[in-house]
């Protein structure tokens, strides 16, 4: 449905009656079978569906014919609607009355602009619920059967952003992020891949440790390049890989091919996709 149109069904904003509850949602990295139990229940219950570009469709589907569905997905440079007017409509919609779930890819309070929602809809006084989903780090390396932290080889794991505002210089404190210990996990990283790769071995981070790309995880378009600091820019342009990227750097890369756990569940899904004769 129309976003103008939905505006004007919910009115001017004005609590003329008691106000729904909205729920931020996390739908997960992309497959529908990685949802929660509570966030499936409350995709099937929803009166109004707010969702993001990443939510798979299958996921959308689970909805009932007759919840209202509202896109206001975002990509690079590219906005359905600015965040303040999204803020702004779970008020209207809420004020009206109405059960409203606020669906995203991955976590909503992990780049997921949850926070400034949640913000939005307690200054207006409407009761909302944050229901967590699997972020992308832990949903895409799991099935790469890649481990997060592995003892001996990862004591932590960071998880920065790529992407920042237009305009802005991309800032971060490089000197920290180059821990040869932590694997560190880039989301939405692709337009300035170079940038990162190049600061962080200025920081000190071995050109030669572990890193790999998955383009679309955990989903039936996943793509992956394997490479190093120093090789992955090259490697993912030649291998084509575009938006959603996830990028990460450490040594737990390599570990868990040593270990062949990677190679396993690599093995596993091809068997999986290919239907038996």
């Amino acid at each position: 449905m129309n976003v103008a149109d939905i505006g004007k069904k919910a009115g001017d904003g004005r609590c003329e009656k008691t106000p729904g509850t909205v729920y931020l949602v996390g739908a997960g990295p992309g497959d529908a079978d990685l949802l929660t139990v509570r966030a499936h229940r409350l995709i099937e219950q929803a009166e109004v569906l707010v969702y993001d570009r990443l939510v798979a469709e299958e996921i959308l589907e689970l909805s009932s014919q007759s919840a209202v569905r509202v896109f206001v997905g975002k990509s690079p440079s590219r906005h359905t609607l600015p965040q303040e007017e999204i803020n702004s409509l779970l008020v209207r919609l809420a004020s009206s009355g109405r059960n409203v779930v606020r669906l995203k890819g991955g976590d909503p309070f992990i780049f997921g602009r949850g926070g400034e929602e949640a913000e939005e809809l307690a200054r207006a006084g409407i009761p909302f619920e944050v229901v967590p989903g699997i972020t992308a780090a832990s949903g895409c390396l799991a099935g790469l059967g890649i481990p997060l932290t592995h003892r001996g080889v990862a004591t932590g794991a960071r998880f920065v952003t790529g992407h920042c505002r237009e305009g802005v210089p991309l800032e971060l404190n490089w000197k920290s992020l180059a821990d040869p210990e932590t694997t560190l996990v880039i989301y939405m990283g692709l337009s300035n891949i170079a940038i990162m790769t190049e600061q962080l071995a200025a920081a000190g981070l071995s050109p030669e440790t572990p890193a790999l790309a998955v383009s679309s995880g955990t989903t039936p378009r996943q793509k992956t390049c394997r490479g190093t600091l120093a090789t992955l820019p090259e490697d993912v342009e030649r291998d084509g890989l575009t938006a959603p990227v996830l990028i990460v750097i450490g040594q737990v890369v390599e570990a868990a091919e040593r270990s062949g756990i990677s190679q396993v569940l690599v093995e596993r899904a091809v068997k999986e996709a290919v239907p038996s004769a």
